[in-house]
């Protein structure tokens, strides 16, 4: 997604019956497994964490992902200062 910075992507979850997600706006996933999704959105990085999630489908051009599975939650890691994204998005990461 050359030249599309955060901000100029229209950003919208949509989601159905917690089983499944459809989520535009995406810049970079950043990483996934079966247990989490970290996702990087024009509105900030998106966090997912569930049971058995897989990518059903995933077009960087538009910048579109579809996750299956059971979601548990969901949530944006907000950015601190400067210099703090590293610590802070790891941080909550791992606790």
């Amino acid at each position: 997604m050359e030249g599309k910075g955060r901000g100029q992507l229209h950003h919208e979850i949509v989601m159905e019956n917690r089983k499944a997600l459809r989520i535009t706006g995406v810049i970079n996933v950043e990483s996934f497994d079966s247990e989490e999704f970290l996702l990087e959105t024009s509105c900030g990085f998106l966090a997912i964490r569930g049971q058995q999630l897989h990518m059903k489908s995933l077009n960087v051009e538009q910048g579109q992902v579809a996750i299956e599975g059971k979601v548990i939650e969901m949530g944006y890691l907000d950015e601190g200062a400067p210099g703090e994204r590293a610590k802070g998005l790891f941080s909550r990461l791992f606790r």
